[in-house]
């Protein structure tokens, strides 16, 4: 049996659609930015804080959409799930003003329509990618699906 982390992780949209990525200092994969919860904190509350701290996004815990709950290989501890709750960052952010912070030491928009990179952590190929794209293509109102003209 693996041993199991709790994490809380967010996706942030670009205006074209593309899903923000980070990877942290000392790791090669890419991921959401997010991390563990304090003592105390709502998986949305550590979401919110993580999405501040790493990337420079204010977003309160109480705007954050749910978008899933998924488990996960860990990206950078061998013999390790996650138990990741996955949230939405409402409306679009603009790349130009969001800015490394904290541990991350490299940020990369993504176009989940396109060819994947194979640096990508296993949440976001195992489970999230394939739900925004699922989402996409049923023409679900969201950000992908705005972003990119589709109905």
């Amino acid at each position: 049996m693996s041993a199991r982390i709790i994490v809380s992780a967010v996706c942030v949209f670009a205006p074209d659609g593309r899903l923000l990525t980070v990877r942290k200092n000392g790791t090669d994969r890419f991921m959401h930015p997010g991390g563990k919860p304090e003592p105390g904190e709502s998986a949305a509350e550590a979401a919110s804080r993580e999405l501040a701290e790493e990337v420079g996004i204010e977003v309160p815990a109480r705007e954050l959409g749910l978008m899933g709950f998924w488990v996960a290989r860990a990206a950078n501890e061998a013999g390790t799930d996650i138990e990741a709750t996955v949230f939405t960052a409402p409306g679009f952010h603009d790349p130009a003003e969001i800015h490394p912070a904290r541990e991350i030491a490299e940020l990369r928009w993504l176009d989940v329509d396109g060819e994947l990179p194979p640096d990508l952590a296993p949440l976001l190929t195992d489970h999230v990618i394939p739900a925004l794209v699922a989402q996409s293509r049923r023409g679900d109102a969201g950000p992908t699906a705005s972003a990119q003209g589709r109905s």
